[in-house]
């Protein structure tokens, strides 16, 4: 009767665990998508700064300093954002091992599963707002580029038409 008693407890454990795992699927989830565009931003900042070493016309210059020094910005904000991310995960996989701790000891640790938690849900809002930063930055950069590239056209067009 005892053994039933312990495998029923560890059972009502992994349940509890269950909701922390699916939340450790989701940082994973968006842990990708960050890995996905850093890989994208680094292949695009080595375009420009060859592109930009070898640029001689000033205010072609200036156009790719400005796009390279926003791209270095949108590393930073993703690289952040993958470290929180990381920060709570881990700190999730704490809440997990706590739990089963918690149970297997007979110990409460009801006090130190909610701090972590709530340590894992702060860590997962910053993550999510350093992202949501690094998409400002991203679109706020295409926008000035569209903005430049039209600037460019009409006042090329106002010196003498279409080549």
């Amino acid at each position: 009767m005892e053994q039933l008693n312990t495998i029923t407890t560890i059972a009502t454990v992994i349940q509890l665990a269950v909701a922390p795992v699916f939340l450790l699927a989701g940082i994973a989830g968006l842990l990708n998508v960050l890995s996905t565009r850093l890989g994208r931003v680094v292949d695009r900042v080595r375009v420009v700064e060859t592109r930009l070493s070898k640029e001689t016309h000033e205010e072609h210059r200036s156009l790719l300093q400005s796009e390279t020094n926003s791209l270095w910005n949108r590393i930073r904000l993703v690289d952040w954002s993958i470290r929180t991310f990381v920060a709570g995960a881990l700190i999730v996989s704490l809440v997990i091992v706590a739990l089963f701790l918690s149970e297997l000891a007979h110990v409460n640790l009801s006090g130190f599963i909610s701090f972590l938690f709530v340590c894992a849900m702060c860590s997962v809002i910053l993550g999510l707002l350093m992202f949501l930063f690094e998409v400002s930055v991203s679109t706020r950069s295409i926008r000035e580029g569209i903005d430049s590239m039209i600037k460019e056209d009409i006042a090329h067009q106002a010196d003498g038409g279409l080549e």
